[in-house]
């Protein structure tokens, strides 16, 4: 809960929601990823262990398509930006931010042209 994060460390919880269109296309979509930027209240050390942020997102089957990939930034208080790696640890300073967008799921089976009538037919 971003109220229990924030009264547990120095921190301010800037955006905690849904990475639209991040989950792989196919008859049944994959799940959304989620986004979270979090800013430093004073400097701070930040540990990261994530994963499926090189490579490929999470698999697709049954023809469906991978999920997004997930990213980790670093938003420094003039506006620079850095990507950073899946698992690593900094120091942040006040005013600085980390956003960390996770994987979407992969699609499942595929999604083929609609009929004359607007239906949608599957394989």
């Amino acid at each position: 809960d971003v109220e229990v994060l924030e009264s547990r460390y120095p921190v301010r919880v800037i955006s905690f929601g849904v990475r639209r269109s991040s989950g792989g296309k196919g008859l049944y979509e994959g799940g959304s990823g989620m986004v979270r930027e979090v800013m430093a209240l004073e400097p701070l050390e930040v540990s990261l262990v994530t994963s499926r942020r090189v490579g490929r997102g999470p698999y697709g089957l049954s023809g469906g398509s991978d999920g997004a990939l997930g990213e980790n930034w670093w938003i420094g208080t003039g506006h620079q930006q850095r990507r950073l790696e899946g698992s690593c640890q900094m120091r942040i300073e006040a005013g600085e931010r980390i956003r960390i967008m996770t994987p979407g799921g992969g699609g499942f089976g595929i999604r083929s042209a609609s009929t004359a009538d607007g239906t949608l037919m599957d394989r």
